[in-house]
Order: structure tokens, then sequence, then C-alpha cells
């Protein structure tokens, strides 16, 4: 290999100026960056019109045999490959040594190889299946690489340490005490890794973890930024929405709102909901189909609840409050038009006669218990001033 080498010292007795040099130098090394410029038309020339990784095994050839032919080219104009052989030779790379740097190179090049192969079987694979998304994709191959790279790495540690079993072991202890000391960052990054291949939501999804509410802008390994409706930018470690409920108003492309509404006893609960179901049905927000529901839910203390449940599609804060506000206005004014009441709150208030007590008189004020003139006990309802 050294007599190879020193055949291109001829190179500096064919150019002997040093204007010649640079420019054979600048030649060489401008060949090397046109191939680093043209390689991804050349790759996907090749894989035009052979097999893919074909592609990557004539593209990384024709890469290492430029950059290889350049140097020598730019040592022999320069006459240093002399001093490189000697070099050589004084540190003692014989044939054993020469064959594991060529071995490493070699499976380095392989290494990078299957990398990019990996990744084409993975998108021909997932890539037709609707239930693995582009970012799933993006993550298994990125794991992929760490598996190979970590594997391909341990092989050439192989070639040239001897005893790599102590140094594994000095590196698992090392492992398990920076586990230890970084448990919870660990943990965070591995939550990371399961959310994002659950997916429990998505960018731009609208999601509500513990009092945090808002759209989803940014999933990383680490944590999760969501934007609040107040404008707010929120960083949720992964490793707490792993351990919250986190709920998706996203999910499934629509979202069901309810209204409640309060009539008084006294009204037809049939005809009122028929009204407020009618009035829901005429605001744009409110889809068709499912369609919207009235139910009575419970006595109150003044009325009887009534709950508007109606779907809007394409959930968003803007839109939930948009069909709210307009379902609100809309039983408001249709209540009012049949002269259906929402009563206000009422209370009912009691006096017992006796001394040092008080009673409600008939004109709505309480008077002390003594001067009632009876030892009856009262009972009045307060009622608002539109009912007297």
């Amino acid at each position: 290999m050294s007599e190879l080498l020193t055949e291109f010292d001829r190179l500096s007795a064919v150019f002997p100026t040093t204007p010649l040099k640079l420019a054979v130098s600048i030649v060489a090394l401008g060949l090397v960056v046109g191939v680093l410029l043209a390689y991804r038309r050349l790759h996907a020339w090749v894989a035009e019109r052979a097999r893919p990784l074909y592609a990557d095994i004539a593209s990384m050839a024709l890469l290492i045999a430029t950059c290889g032919m350049s140097l020598s080219i730019v040592l022999g104009v320069w006459g240093q490959t002399a001093e490189l052989s000697r070099l050589y030779n004084d540190f003692g790379l014989g044939g054993d040594g020469v064959a594991r740097a060529i071995f490493s190179f070699l499976l380095l090049v392989v290494t990078v190889i299957v990398t990019r192969f990996v990744r084409r079987v993975i998108e021909e694979v997932f890539g037709s299946s609707s239930a693995v998304t582009a970012h799933q994709r993006k993550v298994t191959h990125r794991l992929s690489q760490v598996i190979i790279w970590s594997v391909s790495l341990v092989v050439v540690l192989g070639i040239w340490i001897e005893d790599l079993g102590s140094l594994l072991v000095g590196a698992g202890f090392l492992g398990i005490v920076l586990g230890m000391a970084a448990r919870q960052t660990l943990g965070t990054m591995l939550a990371g890794f399961v959310l994002m291949f659950a997916r429990p939501f998505e960018i731009g999804d609208w999601i509500a973890v513990d009092d945090n509410e808002g759209i989803v802008t940014d999933i990383s390994i680490v944590n999760t930024r969501v934007r609040s409706f107040d404008g707010e930018y929120v960083m949720i470690p992964n490793d707490v929405i792993a351990s919250s409920m986190v709920t998706n108003r996203s999910k499934r492309g629509r979202l069901r709102l309810e209204v409640e509404v309060g009539v008084d006893y006294a009204t037809d609960i049939d005809r009122a909901a028929d009204l407020a179901k009618t009035a829901i049905e005429d605001i744009d927000e409110a889809l068709a189909a499912p369609s919207p529901q009235i139910v009575a839910k419970s006595f109150g203390d003044s009325s009887v609840i009534l709950g508007a449940r109606f779907w809007i599609d394409k959930p968003s804060a803007r839109r939930y409050w948009t069909a709210r506000t307009a379902a609100i206005s809309a039983v408001k004014a249709a209540f009012e038009d049949e002269g259906i009441k929402i009563p206000y709150p009422q209370r009912e208030l009691s006096g017992r006669a006796e001394t040092g007590g008080f009673r409600i008189a008939d004109d709505g004020e309480a008077t002390p218990a003594g001067e009632s003139g009876d030892g009856e006990s009262r009972e009045h309802r307060m009622t608002t001033p539109e009912d007297r």
C-alpha cells in the first residue's frame, strides 16, 4: 500500500510550480464538492433505472472513490505521500491494522446503506396503511437507526479492543448510575415515545389535561406544548400526560354540547322541549344528524331543568363558544315568543310566633312576633316585583 501511495508523488514533478499545484488541488477538491452536490440527483437517477438498494451502493461507492482519489491527488501534487508512507511505517500499521481499518470503514459504509434500506422498507410497508401516521413512521425509522448504529459501533469496538467484555460491563454500570441520577428525565423521554406511538392526540387537536386545556402545537420526546385559549403556551411534561386523564375533544371530528335551561313548574314540559329543539335545529352551527335532543334533567329549586344537547363538527374553541351562544340566544328568544317563563330563583321564608321572634306580615315586611295579635305561625313566599 505504501508503494502505491508513493506513486502519486510523481505528480509533484508534473506540476512543479506552486500555482499549478494550487490549481490541481482546487480542481480535485472541486470534484469532491461537485459529487457531494450531485449526490442526490445521481442517486435518484440510478434509483429510477434500478432498485433503490443498488442506487445506495452505487452512489456510496462513487462518493468514496471520488474522495479517496481526490485526497491521493492532492497529497501527490504536494509530494506528501512519501511522508504519509513514513508515518504509516513508523507507527507500525502493518497488514493486520490495515485490514482492521478497511473492515471498520466498510462496516460503517454498510451501516449507512442498511439504515437507508430500512427507511425504504418502513415507507413501503407502512406508507399505505392509514393506521400508521407519518410521525410514527419517522419515529420507527429513528429507533431503527439507533439500534443499527449501536450494533455497528459495538462490532467496530470489538475489532480494535481485545477485552471488549470489561468495557461493556463498565458501560453497563455507568448506564445504571446515569439511569438512577436521571430517572425523571428518562421517564419523561420514555413517556414521550409511548405518546408518539399511542397517539392519543395530534398537533392541532383540542385537548384537556387536568386543569390545562388548549390546542396542541408541538409534541417532542420531553414535553407537549399546548396553546391555551388565553394565548398562553403551556409546556406539559410527557410523564404528566401519561399519568393523567386526557380528554381529546377533536378526535372524532365532532363534539356534543349541552345547554341547560330552567322552565317554570307550571309550564308544559313537552311543549317547552319541542320549542327548544326547534330553536336549536334552526341555528347554523348545530348538525342535523345526530339531531338535537332535549331531556328533562332534574328538579331545580325554582324550575324544572332541561338539557338541550346538540352536535357540532370540526370542534374548536371558537366554534364551541359560537355554537353555545347561538343556542342560548335561540332558546331564550323562542321561550319569550311563546310566553314560557324562565323563572328567577325563589325562596320560602317562615317565622314562628314566640317572644323575641318575628313573623312575615301580609305586606311582606318582617315584624316582631309579639305584635302579631295571635299565636299562629304564618308562612309567605317571597316573590319578585313582577309577581306583585
